[in-house]
């Protein structure tokens, strides 16, 4: 009978229990991100499937690299880094708009790549990227297949990053 009642409540009503597993919002369904030409902050030209092959972390800059962005770096690193023996399956890329890190920012921080993301196609690449919760640009998880899949806020979000990126980790045998 129990079970007879859990079915009839998903199937038949329509009913879904509230809540889930993750700390981030769910990008329902998946963005696949496609291959865009992007260039490195030294100036080389980056390989068009760079959004590929790793699980990232990646925050998008339109404007200049103020408070925000560099809040959202730190959040990113300390995720990262809290994952211990993983970390390396995990990279943090800066995407922005093309003026924002002509002063070499991102030289102290060896393990970040910043990438830019101008002209028509960068634009429409960043346009993919939705408002994070609260508004405004913030921190998202793309899959090793190219698939954008979750996003949080610009900063003060590095524990539930942590915790899910800890948790698709573990369960994904990809990336």
């Amino acid at each position: 009978m129990p079970l007879a009642a859990a079915i009839w409540l998903y199937f038949a009503s329509g009913w879904r229990p509230g809540g889930g597993a993750e700390h981030g919002e769910l990008i329902d369904p998946p963005r696949l991100l496609p291959e865009t030409p992007l260039a490195r902050a030294d100036g080389g030209a980056a390989s068009a499937d760079v959004l590929k092959n790793a699980w990232m972390l990646v925050f998008v800059e339109d404007e200049a690299c103020a408070e925000r962005c560099r809040a959202a770096l730190v959040d990113m690193r300390q995720a990262r880094l809290a994952l211990d023996k993983d970390a390396g399956r995990v990279k943090r890329v800066l995407l922005h708009a093309g003026d924002c890190c002509e002063s070499g920012f991102g030289a102290d921080e060896p393990d970040l790549l910043v990438l830019a993301a101008a002209g028509p196609a960068g634009a429409e690449l960043r346009a993919l990227f939705p408002p994070a919760a609260g508004g405004g640009r913030g921190i998202y998880i793309v899959d090793p297949h190219g698939n954008l899949m979750m996003s949080y806020p610009a900063s003060g979000a590095a524990s539930g990053i942590f915790k899910d990126l800890e948790r698709l980790l573990r369960l994904s045998h990809i990336g």
